[in-house]
């Protein structure tokens, strides 16, 4: 199985995936938002699997910081997909790929211990 964990490095919600996935062995490749950016057809196949309600992180700072009209403008999966492209920091993290079918959001490791074997 092909793993990406999806993230940014100085969150610390990564750092305890990151940390989780180490220590049960599991390989993963990690994909920094912040360097390489978002990628587009990954992030069409989360909206299709989880809902852009799901990714979308308005509890975080980089969604409070962001101006109320921009804010209210995210009522579909079209414009949430462009604020996404636009602010990465936005996106709930981790994003973890598990295959080419399962795609979770947020750290889990009861959730993830079925998933990584």
């Amino acid at each position: 199985m092909s793993i990406t964990l999806f993230g940014i490095t100085n969150c610390d919600t990564v750092k305890k995936a990151r940390a989780w996935l180490a220590q049960e062995g599991v390989d993963y490749t990690f994909h920094d938002f912040k360097k390489q950016g978002v990628p587009q057809d990954a992030l069409d196949r989360w909206i299709s699997q989880v809902g852009w309600e799901k990714l979308v992180n308005r509890q975080g700072t980089t969604w409070r910081k962001l101006d109320p009209a921009m804010q209210a403008r995210v009522k579909d999966a079209a414009s949430a997909r462009a604020l996404m492209l636009e602010q990465p920091s936005v996106i709930k993290r981790p994003v973890v790929q598990w295959d080419a079918r399962q795609t979770t959001v947020g750290f889990d490791a009861d959730a993830w211990s079925g998933l990584s074997r």
